[in-house]
């Protein structure tokens, strides 16, 4: 049974900083590419991250040179670094899992995916 289980979110003040965990279990994770998404109330899922099982990454614009996506794969765990936090960022922040090797932006191209967890960003 695929599970991914993503732990870290919380509330912090503008330019403020959180690191979130994506647990996977269930399938070989080192063979999958893996993306964070967010999505705020009333929006659709927006792509934020993404990093193929070969260490490539792409960004969104609007958090490139401030968050870092990274994937530990003795830990089947990937990370999402987040830095200067702004309140726009707020939304419940989702991993998914890709077959193919590539850091796609596209909701379609992902087969598994997580709950989410809270991100806030207020003062």
């Amino acid at each position: 049974q695929v599970q991914l289980v993503e732990s870290g979110g919380g509330t912090v003040q503008p330019g403020g900083s959180l690191s979130l965990s994506c647990a996977a279990s269930g399938y070989m994770f080192s063979s999958y590419s893996m993306a964070w998404f967010r999505q705020s109330p009333g929006k659709e899922r927006d792509f934020v991250a993404a990093i193929s099982r070969s260490w490539s990454r792409s960004y969104a614009d609007s958090v490139k040179g401030r968050f870092t996506i990274s994937r530990d794969n003795a830990k089947n765990t990937t990370y999402l670094q987040m830095n200067s936090l702004k309140p726009e960022d707020t939304a419940v922040y989702s991993c998914a899992a890709n077959r193919a090797n590539v850091p796609s932006t596209a909701t379609s191209m992902y087969n598994y995916w997580g709950q989410g967890t809270q991100v806030t960003v207020s003062s």
